[in-house]
């Protein structure tokens, strides 16, 4: 083996995590509560992409921190709050919301992320839909 393609393989196992593909990325909620007129569509940020995942068929001959199962995770996030229109004056008509400012590739953390991909698809309207920016 060439001297240049080990040190090739070796900047890219250890820079490989910076190269991952993993960033904030316009998504669309929509919101809506029983008692109010419409669903609301909020433009926002989220994390997504690809992360470099290291997982061995040997995982028994492993130490646990050997294995690594990233997934693309807020960095930095703030919250932003919207009002959802045609609410009846007893009910709050506020909706906030996280907007992603940068991701990194780590561990889910299940106090502020959904760490596991549903198939069912619930992001829609049953309302009339209003749109927020």
């Amino acid at each position: 083996m060439s001297p240049f393609f080990v040190m090739s393989l070796l900047f890219g196992l250890a820079f490989g995590q910076t190269a991952s593909l993993c960033a904030p990325s316009e998504y669309t909620i929509h919101v809506e509560k029983r008692e109010c007129a419409y669903c609301l569509a909020i433009n926002t940020t989220i994390c997504a992409g690809f992360c470099m995942t290291r997982d061995s068929n040997g995982k028994k001959l492993l130490l646990k921190s050997a294995l690594s199962q990233n997934v693309c995770t807020y960095k930095e996030m703030l919250y932003q709050t919207a009002l959802i229109p045609g609410c009846p004056h007893h009910t709050i008509p506020y909706y906030s919301y996280p907007v992603a400012v940068s991701c990194k590739c780590g561990k889910c953390n299940t106090d502020y992320s959904d760490c596991v991909r549903e198939r069912v698809r619930t992001n829609y309207c049953t309302k009339p839909q209003k749109l927020c920016n």
